[in-house]
């Protein structure tokens, strides 16, 4: 399913406090000072070499632009399975095929409130994933990326400044998730 599957606008799904869908809205309605609970995901991906790919985000993104954070992040389309969500932004943002795709965190939540007010709230699964071949950003999507080690990002997720607060957030619990 594409992100447009509604039309040519791109939809989220609305949820309550227990993750359970009750709604859509336009994407491009929903993060403001007052952001409605959605549903997002989050995904780290790493290399042969166990490194993991971090991502800068390009200075035309909406929310949190020129922010450093996980490999990519996205939100399912209304009906679209949230696994296939996964593998269709890896693509999208990443030109990246993906493999041995596992929810870490299932019950992942967060609220963080921009520089500029804007408010992500989300219900936000985190998932790790293997990369399969090479990486071409979009760069609509991605200024920049490097590849770090996992002790190098956890060391990073200790000064808040540097990375996006959900990544700030995740990292820690992937740590002790004990699936890094």
């Amino acid at each position: 399913m594409s992100d447009t599957a509604l039309g040519s606008e791109e939809f989220v799904v609305l949820v309550d406090d227990r993750g359970a869908a009750v709604g859509t809205a336009a994407k491009a309605s929903v993060h403001h000072a007052s952001t409605p609970l959605h549903l997002g995901f989050s995904c780290y991906v790493f290399d042969a070499d166990g490194r993991v790919l971090m991502t800068r985000r390009a200075l035309s993104k909406r929310t949190w632009p020129g922010v450093w954070t996980n490999s990519f992040c996205g939100h399912p389309a209304p009906d679209e399975p949230i696994g296939d969500a996964v593998h269709r932004r890896a693509r999208q943002e990443l030109g990246l095929t993906i493999e041995r795709v596992v929810c870490a965190l299932p019950d992942y939540r967060y609220r963080a409130v921009a520089a500029d007010g804007t408010v992500e709230n989300e219900v936000c699964p985190v998932y790790c994933a293997a990369a399969v071949g090479d990486l071409h950003p979009s760069p609509d999507e991605v200024m920049d990326y490097t590849w770090v080690s996992w002790p190098d990002l956890r060391s990073a997720a200790q000064l808040p400044w540097a990375i996006s607060p959900w990544a700030a957030e995740q990292i820690p619990l992937l740590d002790a998730s004990g699936v890094v």
